[in-house]
């Protein structure tokens, strides 16, 4: 890890650029109320956090988050979380797609995104842009890719990550040459004939320092840095996407080169990848450790009460600030801010969001006169392999399970995708209900 003294390049010139991404269809339900950097993580968490928390943990304090779909939430947020003081040059700040006297477009794609809003960082003094995706479980200094960026001479800087066949027909696979000069980019390679030149040469392992002797590639993270000059010259065209236009027209023309990343990286773009990502967090030896110091992730205080545990039995979990959990059983799941699980429950395998306040008794009363449960999990409910997002109401002597549905199911009380059963945000589960 380079020293900040003697970093060949100055912190404070450097712009972080962080991609909301599009509607997270992949995500939906959990976006269809927010936007998908939004989407709580880990209990206490958004996924936006991770990126910030990079950010500043590698002394890059100018950060932009672009979105543009139901981003009121990631405002609140944002704004709630992320303060600097009026004597740094720091600042997050979102800035959300608009229309304008001469382009009344959304965001058409990742460098669209970025195009769009040139004229907000024309006000900024920046050298190198660091450009990140806003869906995505790592912690990663980037000082190393910034160095590394500069010692190289390159233009353009792709973080990458080596990754098995099965997952790389669904990346941006590149090819390096001795210098990690990128040579070749393909983008989703499907077939073996597509796939097999670009595998990584055994003779490369111990010089990218990988310690593996399964069959790898070089797979693109989606995080880059651009020199300014570069970043304003490749956007001057009506491309729209960074991995299928902008990279490939920059390895022909531009100095591009490869950042080798060899720490854990998960894509939490769909239902599957982000419940399996929650669920390893409650493991004895999690791949991502939100218990490292050394690099925090931060988020928005809310100095809530602790929580509260009245004769529960609790086994692999992580319970947030906040909760009330009565006598149940909470298993191998991930409990939200201000949950509440009655007695007699049992929660398997299951990531609760939490949720934004306190119900108050009124709320409560005014539920129960026309036989509504209060928010939170009641008593003697079965849940297992499920979502359930904020503010849910799931009554008494309920079950909810994925077990017997085959494929996607749209219903009026809930969803299942991917195998798992999702609750949406403020859902009521009426009591006895079977899912």
């Amino acid at each position: 890890m380079p020293q900040t003294s003697k970093l060949p390049y100055n912190p404070d010139r450097v712009l972080g650029i962080i991609l909301g991404g599009g509607q997270g269809t992949r995500l939906f339900p959990l976006t269809r109320d927010r936007a998908k950097p939004a989407v709580p993580l880990g209990g206490k968490y958004r996924l936006v956090d991770i990126p910030i928390s990079n950010c500043i943990n590698s002394g890059v304090r100018r950060v932009f988050v672009l979105t543009q779909f139901l981003s009121a939430s990631l405002h609140r947020h944002v704004y709630g979380s992320f303060k600097f003081d009026h004597f740094s040059r720091g600042f997050v700040e979102i800035l959300a797609a608009e229309q304008t006297a001469t382009d009344t477009s959304w965001y058409q794609g990742t460098a669209d995104a970025v195009r769009k809003n040139l004229v907000h960082f024309q006000s900024v003094d920046f050298d190198y842009a660091l450009i990140l995706s806003g869906d995505q479980l790592y912690r990663m200094d980037f000082r190393n890719i910034l160095t590394a960026h500069v010692e190289s001479d390159a233009a353009l800087t792709i973080s990458t990550i080596p990754v098995p066949r099965k997952d790389a027909g669904g990346l941006g696979i590149m090819q390096i040459d001795p210098t990690r000069r990128i040579v070749r980019f393909v983008e989703k390679p499907k077939t073996p004939e597509a796939l097999d030149p670009l595998r990584i040469p055994r003779e490369s392992y111990a010089d990218l320092g990988i310690a593996s002797e399964e069959e790898l590639f070089l797979a693109s993270m989606g995080i880059y840095v651009f020199n300014r000059d570069t970043l304003y010259k490749l956007l001057d065209n009506n491309f729209t996407d960074f991995g299928k236009h902008i990279i490939p027209m920059a390895i022909e023309s531009e100095r591009v080169f490869s950042s080798v990343f060899q720490g854990y990286w998960e894509d939490v773009g769909t239902i599957r990848s982000y419940f399996e990502a929650n669920l390893d967090l409650v493991a004895e030896l999690p791949r991502f450790n939100f218990f490292d110091m050394s690099a925090p992730i931060f988020t928005r205080p809310r100095f809530l009460p602790a929580s509260k545990i009245n004769g529960a039995s609790i086994d692999h979990a992580i319970i947030a600030e906040g909760c009330i959990i009565n006598h149940c059983t909470v298993s191998h799941s991930v409990v939200g801010v201000r949950t509440k699980i009655d007695a007699g429950s049992y929660v398997y395998r299951t990531v609760i969001l939490g949720s934004d306040t306190y119900e108050p008794k009124e709320s409560v009363e005014a539920h129960a006169a026309r036989c509504e449960p209060p928010v939170g999990i009641g008593k003697a409910t079965h849940i297992e392999n499920a979502i359930v997002d904020k503010g849910a109401r799931i009554g008494d002597n309920c079950v909810i399970t994925p077990e017997g549905k085959k494929g996607d199911v749209d219903h009026k009380l809930y969803y299942v995708r991917d195998g798992i059963v999702i609750i949406p945000k403020n859902a009521v589960i009426p009591h006895g209900t079977k899912i």
